[in-house]
């Protein structure tokens, strides 16, 4: 089996688009639809028809462009189970256990709540997460829509795959979210070459996804609210979910 071929591209203010091709059956999946138009550009520069798309999640920036893309290729849409009220139009809804497939390629949903009723599209056979709002390098989604405990609970699930995956994120936050996670855990060393790095990147306007689980694992203040010494920074020691509902509430008004 061929390795499928994802390409990234910017779109909106800081939005990532994802398209994954499949060299072996030619299908080409869109992961959510921020922009129809640039979406619909990259895949014909690169000569891919799109048969499916996989939404994450319903907000605007993510399934706007459903309507307009399945016009132009008759793609098959896959939406979260717990979203189809505000997703306009889809042919398939999943869920947590549920499989998705790209040709021979099977890909996993999880549910991850917290920023709305968001899924994460997960590949086994590449280590490499579609993961839309709910993590980004060193960060997470608002809660829009879910609670601390359910965003800790979706964040915990991620951080539970294995170290070596790609985690590719929707938004480009990064320095934003690097600059708060120094202001809460300023002496983590790997956060710090992480930010240095970042702020390289940027400099060159080069874009700081994908990233993936080992790293988060190691900065990522949202992923390190059941380590007992950032608790106690934090104020609230012994207890993950009010640790990780402080860094959220601090990093709402920083």
């Amino acid at each position: 089996m061929s390795e499928p071929i994802i390409h990234m591209f910017p779109c909106l203010t800081d939005n990532y688009g994802f398209l994954i091709h499949d060299p072996a059956s030619g299908e080409t999946a869109c992961i959510d639809t921020p922009d129809a138009d640039k979406i619909l550009a990259e895949a014909k520069a690169r000569n891919w028809r799109i048969t499916q798309i996989w939404n994450t999640h319903w907000h605007p920036d993510h399934a706007g462009g459903n309507e307009k893309i399945k016009a132009e290729t008759g793609c098959h849409i896959t939406a979260p189970a717990g979203e189809v009220e505000r997703i306009a139009i889809f042919d398939r809804t999943v869920s947590q256990g549920d499989t998705v497939r790209l040709g021979a390629i099977e890909v996993r949903v999880l549910d991850t709540p917290g920023h709305t009723g968001h899924i994460v599209y997960y590949i086994p056979s590449i280590s490499t997460a579609f993961v839309g709002d709910t993590l980004f390098a060193l960060g997470c989604g608002r809660l829009f829509e879910g609670t601390a405990d359910q965003m800790w609970t979706s964040l915990s699930k991620l951080r539970g795959l294995p170290d070596d995956t790609t985690i590719y994120c929707a938004h480009e936050y990064t320095a934003a979210n690097a600059a708060f996670a120094l202001s809460v855990d300023p002496d983590n060393a790997a956060l710090i070459d992480y930010a240095e790095d970042v702020k390289q990147k940027r400099s060159r306007n080069v874009p700081t996804v994908p990233t993936t689980i080992a790293k988060e694992k190691a900065a990522n203040p949202f992923l390190r609210a059941d380590i007992l010494p950032f608790q106690k920074a934090m104020g609230h020691a012994g207890d993950a979910v009010a640790t990780f509902a402080e860094v959220r509430k601090r990093k709402d008004n920083f």
